[in-house]
């Protein structure tokens, strides 16, 4: 009977201990409760951080894809010698920056410049880019009402001086020659060719527009400087448009003047066509000296063969991929109007050789 309940004793005491064994390991549990719930909260903690990274972030994804909007006067005809580098250049400039480019051709036409810079206009653009080829008197009333409804107004090619200071600090700038300066370099370039005082040379550009004569003016002047007895000849707008008109134009001269020496030019369509004169009136590279301006195929030919002693190098695609970046800077970084020289040099029979395959791209 004692063992009995000696047993009854060992076995309460033993289920004493497993219930307090079990509280023991239970309590754990209940004390990992508040912090299973304080997890939560520690993910709402780090919620509201990650909405504010994201607000910082939406405006500049917003400004990033906000498309900016240019109209861009590139001069000529589409595709010809003297705008194919221009017009590839400003493409670039507008796939590398996210640009929309509206390209705007006038053949060369001053009145067509000024009716398209209207049209540009009236879409309420970003920017547009012009040519002084209208001149100052014909643009100024224009470009102020353009800029004082916030279009950014820049300039290429042909330079609007006093435009381009007034509204410099607005971003409006100049990509292109020293017109003078280019026209002056092609001239002693010429003479270098082997040209000598007394030598009778021929100037044909346009010289019925002051505007377009700058460069022409420059090449006269080295000519004339040179001892060498100078004309000028003008070039109609219907040759300006299409310049192959020259061709007969021109052979009618030499034969007219059959001592003649040296023709020079700063029209790049008309420097194109100049070896199929030579050509046409019986003469060999070297027996007229030509210079002119711009880089084409034909003229690469007219190098290679020899007709063509010098070229004026205006880098034509600078003309098209700086003003479309005037004013992507302008517009996003207030940048004011920069003013680019991009005429620096001549190229001739001896130092064409490694551009011309950048010609064929149409990108010099």
């Amino acid at each position: 009977m004692k063992r009995n309940k000696l047993m009854l004793m060992i076995s309460l005491g033993l289920v004493t201990i497993l219930l307090l064994v079990a509280a023991c390991t239970q309590a754990p549990a209940t004390t990992q409760a508040p912090a299973d719930e304080a997890a939560p909260k520690v993910e709402e903690q780090e919620k509201p951080a990650e909405e504010v990274e994201a607000k910082k972030e939406a405006p500049q994804e917003a400004m990033a894809q906000e498309e900016i909007l240019i109209y861009m006067q590139m001069g000529g005809n589409q595709g010809d010698p003297s705008t194919l580098a221009r017009t590839n250049g400003a493409k670039a400039a507008a796939a590398a920056m996210g640009i929309k480019l509206v390209e705007q051709y006038s053949g060369w036409d001053p009145q067509k410049m000024i009716e398209q810079f209207k049209e540009a206009m009236a879409a309420s653009p970003d920017g547009i880019v012009i040519m002084g080829h209208p001149g100052e008197d014909a643009f100024e009333a224009l470009v102020d009402e353009a800029e004082s409804q916030g279009i950014i107004i820049t300039s290429g090619n042909n330079p609007l001086p006093n435009l381009e200071s007034k509204y410099q600090s607005k971003g409006f700038g100049y990509a292109g020659a020293d017109l003078y300066q280019g026209g002056y370099l092609t001239g002693k370039s010429m003479v270098a060719a082997g040209l000598e005082a007394g030598d009778k040379a021929l100037v044909y550009d346009i010289w019925h527009n002051e505007g377009r004569s700058v460069s022409s003016q420059g090449l006269y002047d080295a000519l004339a400087e040179a001892g060498l007895e100078v004309e000028k000849l003008d070039v109609s707008d219907e040759v300006d448009s299409e310049a192959s008109l020259a061709i007969p134009i021109l052979t009618a001269y030499l034969e007219a003047n059959p001592d003649l020496k040296a023709i020079g030019t700063q029209h790049g369509n008309i420097t194109a066509n100049l070896p199929k004169v030579l050509e046409a009136a019986g003469k060999q590279p070297g027996d007229v000296i030509i210079g002119g301006i711009d880089l084409s195929p034909a003229t690469i030919d007219g190098l290679e063969k020899g007709y063509i002693s010098a070229s004026f190098d205006q880098v034509l695609y600078l003309q098209g991929y700086f003003p479309v970046q005037q004013i992507f800077l302008t517009k996003n970084y207030l940048i004011p109007g920069l003013h680019i020289n991009t005429g620096v040099g001549t190229f001739t029979p001896d130092n064409y050789k490694d551009i011309a395959p950048l010609i064929e791209q149409g990108i010099r």
